[in-house]
């Protein structure tokens, strides 16, 4: 366990804020963990190790990466906020010296990050994830870098339900089918508004992903994607009338699930991925 002393607590954080004038922007989620038991739970129930190059999108003042360097073998922060970008390498050196050389912070949007960026392949992705951006964020990584194996999200708690949920479910949505073509997703915990500073209106929850087989290249993703967000634009109607626009009409549309197995008066809240992934597979090339 990582002592006390070399974590960043209230007192810590907020003279961190002082000295860099700092006030957390909605803009980008800045909502910082002030509690070291927190960021402890996470990164145990992680499960990251010693063979773990971790990837960390908003680190903020560090807290969580105070957390990660003694367990994993490296940790590249990615930071949006120059100033804390700048900073925490200091941060680091000052509270855990022997673990400076395992930190490598990268200034940009998560949102674009590409491979090139990285000098190293993540292998897992652990992160307090802007509220705002939490779902484009993850699923952009997933596609990105297809070595990342696991990950540990912290997001809104509405979000994690989102994600996790199972076919049926009334939170069953976009994101839920999404998250699930690149493996298992599950709720694991819940987080308390009070170990943030400053603190939000909602709770949070702990999302667990876990990398299953290729499902298929980038161009059936891009069109299972597509049938999902046709499939989900009207949640209330049935499969054929939610799909025309998708299919180029009703009939279209039936005929397609219809040669998929599935049946057209279905609404997409019932289906899981693969499903998705046949109903994509039996359009039109050009739908």
């Amino acid at each position: 366990m990582v002592a006390d002393a070399a974590m960043l607590g209230a007192g810590r954080i907020r003279a961190l804020a002082a000295e860099l004038g700092l006030r957390p922007t909605k803009q980008w989620g800045q909502n910082f963990v002030i509690d070291a038991n927190t960021v402890r739970r996470i990164v145990r129930v992680a499960g990251v190790g010693s063979d773990d190059v971790v990837l960390e999108v908003g680190p903020g003042l560090g807290s969580l990466t105070l957390a990660l360097l003694p367990v994993v073998a490296s940790v590249t922060a990615v930071e949006i906020d120059p100033l804390l970008a700048q900073r925490l390498p200091q941060t680091v050196g000052e509270l855990q010296p022997e673990t400076v050389g395992r930190l490598t912070v990268i200034n940009a949007d998560a949102m674009s990050l590409a491979p090139e960026q990285l000098t190293v392949s993540p292998t897992a992705l652990v992160a307090n994830l802007p509220y705002n951006v939490s779902v484009p964020v993850l699923l952009h990584l997933l596609e990105q870098f297809p070595d990342i194996a696991s990950a540990l999200v912290m997001v809104q708690a509405e979000v994690a339900d989102r994600l996790a949920a199972p076919p049926g479910n009334r939170t069953y949505g976009v994101p839920s089918a999404k998250a699930r073509w690149y493996g298992e997703v599950r709720r694991v915990g819940s987080v308390p508004p009070s170990v943030f500073w400053p603190e939000p209106r909602v709770d949070s929850g702990l999302v667990d992903f876990r990398r299953g087989e290729v499902r298929g290249d980038d161009a059936l993703r891009r069109r299972v994607f597509a049938v999902i967000d046709a499939a989900f634009s009207q949640r209330r109607k049935t499969l054929r009338s939610a799909l025309a626009g998708w299919a180029g009409s009703p009939v279209a549309a039936e005929e397609t699930l219809r040669r998929a197995g599935i049946e057209p008066s279905e609404r997409g809240e019932q289906l899981n991925i693969d499903e998705f992934t046949r109903i994509a597979l039996a359009a039109p090339t050009d739908s």
